[in-house]
């Protein structure tokens, strides 16, 4: 049975084998996964350029205008860029600065707790395993459960007001307030996201020899120092890699957000891709080329940040092999 099984499935790739020789057969194997990419990655990009470099409200592409640069020129026509309601497309530029804000402090944060999460988790503590798990969990959650369960947990009526409330405080309006709401899509990507990065440092502690440690200890070594001669050193690979993956990561922020604030109140929390989106899709006139464009101008800033993780990742394996 198993022969016949066997034979089965070995009597295609026998043809294409005499059909195309053994040398190419590895062309044969991949050009699935060649042809999804195509379809699915190389295509709309391809798509997405002629969208930027075109105008009007039309689907088709060949329905629409060549414009050449006008688009780019709209987006970043500002007396000071600095200034949203300067710019002719403020709302891309409030975007801008939503997502600049964001990121600084939302990766701040994710790195540096994950890392403290990372060391605590690395120690000798009763059921470490579950709350590795634990810690890990969120990570497993679609973004849209995530957001609906903070939204469940903010709103007017929700659980952290209740406690408030209960307690003898009045209802704060967690998503209500521009202030507060920035706040907690901080907060909430932060939980939703730091398992994976914890999971990435707490490999990178792993790997650091024990015998360092040991050898501090003996000499009667702080562990204030030990963290930051020994421990923090060994360490930053992988500090790089969570950075560099956390801001392009929160660059792209959009569905958890989207989900828990909409955007608001007003466009407090409205970062770049939902204008993108907003832009192409959600408002009543589709402008397909300022959507295109202002994704191509994310799309360069994320290629900057993936070369200078490149760049700085061989910088490093180059000191580490002096």
């Amino acid at each position: 049975m198993i022969t016949t099984l066997a034979r089965l499935i070995d009597a295609p790739f026998d043809a294409l084998q005499r059909r195309f020789g053994a040398a190419r057969m590895p062309y044969v194997f991949v050009a699935p996964n060649l042809l999804v990419f195509g379809i699915f990655v190389a295509a709309p990009m391809i798509l997405n350029v002629w969208y930027a470099i075109t105008g009007g409200t039309q689907f088709m592409p060949a329905d629409r205008p060549y414009v050449g640069a006008s688009n780019f020129a709209e987006l970043l026509d500002c007396t000071n860029h600095f200034i949203p309601a300067t710019c002719k497309q403020d709302r891309f530029w409030r975007a801008v600065a939503n997502t600049s804000w964001f990121v600084a402090f939302q990766v701040i944060g994710l790195v540096a707790i994950s890392l403290l999460t990372a060391l605590i988790l690395n120690r000798r503590m009763p059921w470490r395993g579950f709350f590795r798990a634990v810690f890990f969990y969120p990570v497993l959650l679609s973004p849209v459960v995530v957001a609906l369960i903070w939204k469940w947990i903010l709103q007017p009526d929700g659980v952290l007001n209740a406690i408030v409330v209960g307690s003898g405080g009045a209802r704060v309006p967690f998503l209500l307030d521009p202030g507060w709401a920035f706040s907690w899509t901080i907060v909430v990507s932060i939980w939703a996201h730091m398992g994976f990065y914890t999971l990435i440092l707490l490999a990178g502690l792993q790997a650091i020899p024990a015998d360092l440690y040991e050898a501090a200890e003996m000499d009667g070594t702080p562990h204030v120092r030990v963290f930051w001669r020994i421990t923090l050193p060994l360490l930053m690979p992988n500090m790089l890699v969570v950075l560099v993956l956390a801001l392009i990561r929160a660059v792209q922020s959009f569905d958890e957000i989207f989900v828990l604030t909409g955007g608001g109140p007003g466009t407090a929390t409205q970062y770049i891709v939902q204008y993108i989106y907003e832009t192409a899709f959600a408002n009543q006139t589709h402008i397909l080329g300022l959507a295109a464009t202002a994704s191509m101008l994310v799309g360069g800033v994320l290629l900057v940040l993936t070369l200078l993780q490149l760049a700085a990742s061989a910088r490093a394996r180059g000191e580490a092999g002096r």
